[in-house]
């Protein structure tokens, strides 16, 4: 599995003729153009963000031609059985899952520089953030200073952790920790660390295109309100996304629903998920 930052940028082949360039006051990106694949204009929304994925992915081995036709010739009422590779553009944690992360990755840097190589070439490849939420107790309530109070007690019964992560957002390129009292993963930071639109430098090019994700938290799937494909995983395959692997996946079947009517006062968008 290779981590090495000099190799993150699988060559696109374009067999479609796909990538193009967008001038936005200027500046200039590189993008890949839906209108290439026959059948995109007739896709689902959150296909073509699928469909981009894989047109901008597309490297002749693991994504290749036949895949990118199959998902323009999507068929609502088919059963899934074509296999692609959706590559994600970041990847989100709560603490439970993203500690290990951290852990797999200062290991691989001990065994780089045990066998006599630069350690600080191990890296993500694709940007990660870790929301601290799920460790967090209620030990003190209902006075004024309870908030800072549990936080002093949160700090002194996790401190080694939250020590290792402060390093591990230091040391490595492309991960950010979102420290505790600062919100829960659910919904408000996962909205708020969306991107919608991903730019990044790819081989001296800068490239513009949709974001999405995969997160270790059952409620990841909230970001699709904002127009960004996400998906829930376990710690493995959130671990393989951050070190640049692509996710394996049937072409998914998409369900539309319509709701009416209008939440009531005090619940939120949260709610009516879970409801």
């Amino acid at each position: 599995m290779s981590v090495w930052r000099e190799e993150s940028h699988v060559s696109n082949v374009d067999s479609f003729g796909a990538k193009g360039v967008l001038d936005v006051n200027g500046t200039e990106y590189e993008i890949y153009r839906l209108n290439t694949v026959e059948g995109s204009e007739s896709l689902p929304y959150s296909l073509k963000v699928l469909l981009e994925n894989l047109l901008r992915t597309e490297d002749g081995a693991n994504v290749t031609g036949e895949h990118v036709k199959a998902l323009g010739q999507w068929d609502a009422s088919a059963q899934p059985n074509t296999e692609i590779q959706f590559t994600p553009a970041r990847v989100i944690m709560q603490d439970f899952t993203g500690v290990p992360c951290v852990v797999d990755l200062a290991t691989m840097r001990e065994a780089v520089k045990e066998l006599g190589g630069d350690p600080t070439r191990v890296n993500p490849l694709a940007p990660a953030e870790m929301v601290i939420d799920h460790s967090v107790q209620i030990d003190t309530f209902g006075f004024e200073g309870a908030v800072e109070r549990n936080m002093e007690i949160e700090y002194q019964r996790n401190g080694e952790r939250y020590q290792f992560l402060r390093w591990g957002q230091t040391a490595f390129d492309d991960f950010k920790v979102v420290p505790p009292g600062t919100g829960i993963v659910h919904q408000v930071n996962i909205e708020y660390l969306a991107r919608t639109i991903m730019t990044r430098e790819v081989d001296g090019v800068l490239r513009a295109y949709p974001d999405t994700c995969v997160g270790t938290d059952s409620h990841t799937t909230m970001v699709n309100g904002l127009g960004v494909l996400g998906w829930g995983v376990g710690g493995i395959e959130a671990e393989a996304a951050m070190l640049g692997q692509p996710v394996s996946m049937l072409i998914p079947r998409v369900v539309g629903f319509k709701l009416s009517g209008e939440i009531p006062a005090g619940a939120t968008a949260t709610d009516v998920v879970l409801t």
